[in-house]
């Protein structure tokens, strides 16, 4: 019996996250995730708590120097963050 109507695995699971109203929630875990990556690791170190709410990462950073460079190159790293992910996931960073 040939099936005329076959679709791949991701595709299944991606609709029916949608369909659950996982997808948004899974996205921003991915995200919040990806920021050491995304960052690097020295970057990392001196960033702590990270979180998203109403499409906002918020980021807690160490260092008021670092704060200040991550604050004008925001716009990129919203971008690259996206990017990493695939999806519009947030649209701004709050550092604090």
């Amino acid at each position: 019996m040939r099936r005329s109507k076959s679709e791949t695995l991701d595709t299944l699971i991606g609709e029916f996250l949608r369909q659950e109203g996982l997808e948004s929630p899974l996205n921003q875990y991915r995200l919040v995730d990806s920021w050491p990556k995304v960052v690097g690791p020295t970057i990392a170190r001196y960033t702590g708590e990270v979180f998203i709410k109403n499409q906002t990462l918020f980021v807690k950073v160490k260092s008021a120097p670092l704060r200040n460079d991550l604050m004008m190159g925001r716009t990129n790293l919203v971008r690259q963050l996206n990017q990493h992910i695939g999806a519009q996931v947030i649209t701004d960073i709050v550092f604090y």
